[in-house]
Protein backbone atom coordinates (compact mmCIF):
# COMPACT_ATOMS: atom_id res chain seq x y z
CA UNK A 1 0.00 0.00 0.00
CA UNK A 2 1.40 3.39 -0.93
CA UNK A 3 0.97 6.67 -2.73
CA UNK A 4 2.83 8.97 -5.12
CA UNK A 5 3.90 12.52 -4.39
CA UNK A 6 6.66 14.92 -5.39
CA UNK A 7 10.17 14.78 -3.98
CA UNK A 8 10.48 18.57 -4.21
CA UNK A 9 8.78 21.64 -5.66
CA UNK A 10 8.17 21.91 -9.39
CA UNK A 11 7.80 25.14 -11.38
CA UNK A 12 6.94 26.30 -14.88
CA UNK A 13 5.80 29.41 -16.70
CA UNK A 14 3.90 29.59 -19.98
CA UNK A 15 2.63 32.58 -21.96
CA UNK A 16 -0.55 32.62 -24.02
CA UNK A 17 -1.66 35.77 -25.83
CA UNK A 18 0.50 37.87 -23.50
CA UNK A 19 -1.05 36.37 -20.35
CA UNK A 20 1.59 34.77 -18.12
CA UNK A 21 0.69 31.60 -16.22
CA UNK A 22 3.16 30.76 -13.45
CA UNK A 23 2.72 27.29 -11.96
CA UNK A 24 4.08 26.09 -8.65
CA UNK A 25 3.47 22.51 -7.44
CA UNK A 26 4.59 21.71 -3.91
CA UNK A 27 4.54 18.54 -1.77
CA UNK A 28 2.64 19.16 1.50
CA UNK A 29 1.41 17.01 4.37
CA UNK A 30 -1.56 18.99 5.68
CA UNK A 31 -4.31 21.33 4.51
CA UNK A 32 -2.75 24.08 6.61
CA UNK A 33 0.53 23.65 4.75
CA UNK A 34 -1.28 23.71 1.41
CA UNK A 35 -3.05 26.94 2.27
CA UNK A 36 0.23 28.45 3.48
CA UNK A 37 1.78 27.75 0.06
CA UNK A 38 -1.18 29.46 -1.60
CA UNK A 39 -0.77 32.54 0.60
CA UNK A 40 2.98 32.60 -0.09
CA UNK A 41 2.25 32.69 -3.80
CA UNK A 42 -0.25 35.52 -3.37
CA UNK A 43 2.30 37.50 -1.38
CA UNK A 44 5.03 36.85 -3.97
CA UNK A 45 2.83 38.10 -6.84
CA UNK A 46 0.59 40.83 -5.39
CA UNK A 47 -0.11 42.41 -8.78
CA UNK A 48 -1.30 39.22 -10.47
CA UNK A 49 -4.95 39.00 -11.50
CA UNK A 50 -5.62 35.42 -10.33
CA UNK A 51 -4.09 32.72 -8.13
CA UNK A 52 -5.99 29.54 -9.02
CA UNK A 53 -5.37 26.47 -6.91
CA UNK A 54 -5.97 22.81 -6.26
CA UNK A 55 -4.67 20.37 -3.68
CA UNK A 56 -5.00 16.69 -2.86
CA UNK A 57 -4.35 15.11 0.53
CA UNK A 58 -4.50 11.67 2.18
CA UNK A 59 -2.90 8.47 0.97
CA UNK A 60 -6.04 7.56 -0.97
CA UNK A 61 -6.44 11.12 -2.31
CA UNK A 62 -9.90 11.51 -0.79
CA UNK A 63 -9.39 15.15 0.24
CA UNK A 64 -9.54 17.33 -2.88
CA UNK A 65 -10.09 21.08 -3.10
CA UNK A 66 -9.87 23.62 -5.91
CA UNK A 67 -10.52 27.33 -6.38
CA UNK A 68 -11.04 29.34 -9.58
CA UNK A 69 -10.17 32.63 -7.81
CA UNK A 70 -12.39 34.79 -10.01
CA UNK A 71 -11.94 32.95 -13.30
CA UNK A 72 -15.15 31.54 -14.86
CA UNK A 73 -16.36 28.49 -12.93
CA UNK A 74 -14.67 25.27 -13.95
CA UNK A 75 -11.98 26.89 -16.11
CA UNK A 76 -9.05 27.02 -13.69
CA UNK A 77 -9.12 25.08 -10.41
CA UNK A 78 -10.79 22.00 -11.88
CA UNK A 79 -8.30 21.64 -14.77
CA UNK A 80 -5.43 22.02 -12.30
CA UNK A 81 -6.93 19.29 -10.11
CA UNK A 82 -7.47 17.07 -13.14
CA UNK A 83 -3.77 17.22 -14.00
CA UNK A 84 -2.80 16.28 -10.44
CA UNK A 85 -5.20 13.33 -10.39
CA UNK A 86 -4.09 12.32 -13.87
CA UNK A 87 -0.54 12.00 -12.56
CA UNK A 88 -1.90 10.00 -9.59
CA UNK A 89 -0.38 12.43 -7.09
CA UNK A 90 -1.44 13.17 -3.55
CA UNK A 91 -0.13 15.31 -0.70
CA UNK A 92 0.45 18.11 -3.23
CA UNK A 93 -0.79 21.64 -3.82
CA UNK A 94 -0.68 23.46 -7.15
CA UNK A 95 -0.98 27.21 -7.59
CA UNK A 96 -1.16 28.88 -10.99
CA UNK A 97 -0.70 32.64 -10.93
CA UNK A 98 -2.01 34.59 -13.92
CA UNK A 99 -0.86 37.98 -15.08
CA UNK A 100 -3.57 39.14 -17.49
CA UNK A 101 -2.24 40.08 -20.92
CA UNK A 102 -5.24 42.04 -22.14
CA UNK A 103 -6.83 39.36 -24.31
CA UNK A 104 -9.70 37.14 -23.16
CA UNK A 105 -8.92 33.47 -23.76
CA UNK A 106 -12.42 32.00 -23.53
CA UNK A 107 -13.40 29.02 -21.42
CA UNK A 108 -11.56 26.47 -23.52
CA UNK A 109 -8.45 28.60 -23.66
CA UNK A 110 -8.41 29.01 -19.88
CA UNK A 111 -8.83 25.29 -19.30
CA UNK A 112 -5.88 24.57 -21.59
CA UNK A 113 -3.77 27.33 -20.07
CA UNK A 114 -4.23 26.41 -16.42
CA UNK A 115 -3.96 22.69 -17.01
CA UNK A 116 -1.05 23.22 -19.37
CA UNK A 117 0.91 25.27 -16.86
CA UNK A 118 0.69 22.52 -14.25
CA UNK A 119 1.49 19.85 -16.83
CA UNK A 120 4.59 21.82 -17.82
CA UNK A 121 5.68 22.02 -14.18
CA UNK A 122 5.31 18.27 -13.77
CA UNK A 123 7.23 17.36 -16.94
CA UNK A 124 10.57 17.25 -15.14
CA UNK A 125 9.27 16.76 -11.60
CA UNK A 126 10.65 13.96 -9.45
CA UNK A 127 7.82 11.67 -8.36
CA UNK A 128 8.39 9.38 -5.38
CA UNK A 129 6.34 6.48 -4.05
CA UNK A 130 5.75 6.35 -0.30
CA UNK A 131 5.04 2.87 1.03
CA UNK A 132 3.34 1.97 4.31
CA UNK A 133 5.99 0.19 6.38
CA UNK A 134 6.03 -1.13 9.93
CA UNK A 135 9.11 -0.54 12.11
CA UNK A 136 10.38 -3.70 13.81
CA UNK A 137 12.99 -3.03 16.51
CA UNK A 138 15.21 -5.76 17.94
CA UNK A 139 18.32 -5.98 20.11
CA UNK A 140 20.83 -8.70 19.27
CA UNK A 141 24.45 -9.64 19.82
CA UNK A 142 26.89 -8.65 17.09
CA UNK A 143 27.06 -11.99 15.28
CA UNK A 144 23.30 -12.46 15.31
CA UNK A 145 22.70 -8.85 14.24
CA UNK A 146 24.94 -9.35 11.20
CA UNK A 147 23.02 -12.50 10.25
CA UNK A 148 19.69 -10.72 10.73
CA UNK A 149 20.83 -7.82 8.56
CA UNK A 150 21.84 -10.20 5.75
CA UNK A 151 18.48 -11.96 5.92
CA UNK A 152 16.65 -8.63 5.95
CA UNK A 153 18.51 -7.43 2.87
CA UNK A 154 17.62 -10.64 1.04
CA UNK A 155 13.96 -10.10 1.95
CA UNK A 156 14.05 -6.46 0.82
CA UNK A 157 13.61 -5.00 4.31
CA UNK A 158 15.52 -1.78 4.92
CA UNK A 159 17.47 -1.15 8.11
CA UNK A 160 16.36 2.40 8.94
CA UNK A 161 18.24 2.80 12.22
CA UNK A 162 21.03 1.03 14.09
CA UNK A 163 22.73 1.54 17.43
CA UNK A 164 25.97 -0.22 18.31
CA UNK A 165 27.00 -0.51 21.95
CA UNK A 166 27.34 -3.65 24.09
CA UNK A 167 24.77 -5.14 21.73
CA UNK A 168 23.25 -4.06 18.42
CA UNK A 169 19.82 -2.51 18.04
CA UNK A 170 18.39 -2.64 14.53
CA UNK A 171 15.15 -1.09 13.29
CA UNK A 172 13.80 -2.77 10.16
CA UNK A 173 11.13 -1.19 7.92
CA UNK A 174 8.83 -4.03 6.92
CA UNK A 175 5.58 -4.14 4.89
CA UNK A 176 2.62 -4.84 7.17
CA UNK A 177 1.92 -8.22 5.60
CA UNK A 178 5.53 -9.33 6.15
CA UNK A 179 5.89 -8.52 9.86
CA UNK A 180 5.24 -12.12 10.88
CA UNK A 181 7.88 -13.30 8.43
CA UNK A 182 10.34 -10.81 9.91
CA UNK A 183 9.59 -12.01 13.44
CA UNK A 184 10.10 -15.60 12.31
CA UNK A 185 13.44 -14.72 10.73
CA UNK A 186 14.60 -13.01 13.93
CA UNK A 187 13.53 -15.99 16.00
CA UNK A 188 15.42 -18.29 13.64
CA UNK A 189 18.74 -16.40 13.62
CA UNK A 190 18.65 -15.83 17.39
CA UNK A 191 17.56 -19.35 18.38
CA UNK A 192 14.35 -17.89 19.77
CA UNK A 193 16.04 -15.28 21.96
CA UNK A 194 15.02 -12.19 19.98
CA UNK A 195 12.19 -10.08 21.38
CA UNK A 196 11.18 -7.77 18.51
CA UNK A 197 9.02 -4.72 19.16
CA UNK A 198 6.53 -3.84 16.44
CA UNK A 199 5.74 -0.15 16.03
CA UNK A 200 2.98 1.75 14.27
CA UNK A 201 3.07 1.72 10.46
CA UNK A 202 4.39 4.86 8.76
CA UNK A 203 4.78 5.95 5.15
CA UNK A 204 8.36 6.06 3.91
Amino acid sequence: MGYQTLRREAHAEIEIKRSRFIARVVPVETEEAARAVIEEQRAAHPKARHHCTAFILDADGRTQRFNDDGEPAGTAGAPILEVLTGHELTYVVAVVTRYFGGTLLGAGGLVRAYGGAVSAALEDAQVVTRTLLTPVTVELNYATAAAAQRQAQQAGWEVIDSDYSASVRHVFAVPADEVEACAAMLADVSAGLAAPEVGDPVYR
